[in-house]
């Protein structure tokens, strides 16, 4: 069988745990922060699990990277 070929964008914006959790960082961090509070800046830091619903597409888009 031909290799499948893994979607870049995916693989940039979603990592997996030891434990086998796929993890997404939140979106909006990257610019216009100034002026939100830093209790708001500091929920951009961290990561957050993925939901249930998403996961079968990005399995989908990370063939080697999902387990």
């Amino acid at each position: 069988m031909p290799k499948i070929k893994t979607h870049k964008g995916a693989q940039s914006r979603f990592h997996i745990t030891g434990s086998g959790k796929l993890m997404r960082t939140k979106g909006g961090k990257s610019h216009l922060r100034r002026r939100k509070p830093k209790s708001t800046k500091r929920l951009y830091d961290e990561t957050i699990p993925v939901s249930s619903v998403d996961k079968a597409r990005i399995k989908r888009l990370l063939p080697y990277g999902v387990k």
